[in-house]
């Protein structure tokens, strides 16, 4: 809130703690895995609010077979025909897997609604079904997770500012991203009712307040930690064997082959 604002996480100290919660992140994959467990974590909010950084942070030392992302591009023709949800569950988890959603099938709700790319009609079915659709996932045994990232419109400007001259991240802004400056009130006004409607007791939302992206790192995973009852798994007992003598193999010459040159020596 206004006048709330925290100071910046110094940078040592959201090292030293996002290792260790990283760490943590490892023995929630073992026990996922061992369980058999299906977890799904749904990352939506502001543009530039730090969802993609908070992902990598989140996947970083995770097994990529275990924990994978989910980032649908724009439906195809076909898809636009289907039920809407129906090309979200093909990418649910299933046992022992944890599926992270880098956007959800709340853009419906969002840039859809906002930018008149879903008629009223498919909205309001939209926030009919969704609680219903939710329900039925952890009826059904899923663990879900949904996380709101909020950032202020000064600091998103900014952001904005930084990607636009930073060759290594302009790909980040796209022509959508920046016509959502200009409906920052439609965009609030369609999150809160959002809100109204999918905000349930089986899968509530949690609000990341994300001003400050470390601590927002550190929040969103700390708290999604703490809300799954996992267990530390035994690992299997793994063993180093002795590397055998050798069989007589001979290497075939080197300059039968490619190598990539040495750019490194240059430096």
């Amino acid at each position: 809130m206004a006048g709330d604002k925290a100071a910046k996480l110094p940078r040592k100290a959201y090292e030293k703690e996002l290792l260790r919660l990283q760490t943590e992140l490892v023995r929630l994959q073992e026990w996922v895995r061992a369980s058999s467990a299906r977890l799904v974590v749904v990352f939506e909010g502001r543009d530039a609010a730090g969802k993609g950084g908070t992902i990598k942070r989140v996947t970083e030392h995770l097994n990529p077979r275990v924990a994978r992302i989910a980032a649908l591009p724009k439906p195809t023709e076909r898809q636009r025909t289907q039920w809407y949800f129906q090309r979200y569950v093909e990418h649910l988890p299933a046992a022992g897997e944890i599926v992270l959603f880098d956007r959800s099938w709340y853009n419906r709700a969002g840039v859809e609604h906002v930018m008149g790319f879903c008629t009223k009609e498919e909205y309001q079915r939209f926030l009919r079904q969704c609680p219903l659709f939710e329900r039925m996932l952890v009826e059904d045994g899923i663990l879900l997770r949904k996380y709101w990232f909020s950032v202020s419109d000064e600091e998103q400007q900014d952001r904005f500012r930084r990607r636009l001259e930073d060759p290594l991240r302009r790909w980040k802004l796209s022509p959508m991203d920046l016509e959502s400056i200009t409906h920052w009130e439609d965009y609030s006004r369609a999150k809160d009712e959002m809100m109204v409607h999918t905000d349930i007791t089986e899968a509530p939302w949690y609000v990341v307040e994300s001003d400050d992206k470390r601590r927002a790192r550190l929040n969103m995973i700390a708290h999604l930690l703490g809300s799954v009852s996992y267990q530390d798994t035994e690992p299997p007992v793994l063993e180093l064997p002795e590397r055998p003598d050798s069989t007589g193999y001979r290497r075939p010459p080197r300059e039968l082959q490619n190598y990539v040159p040495d750019h490194a020596a240059s430096l």
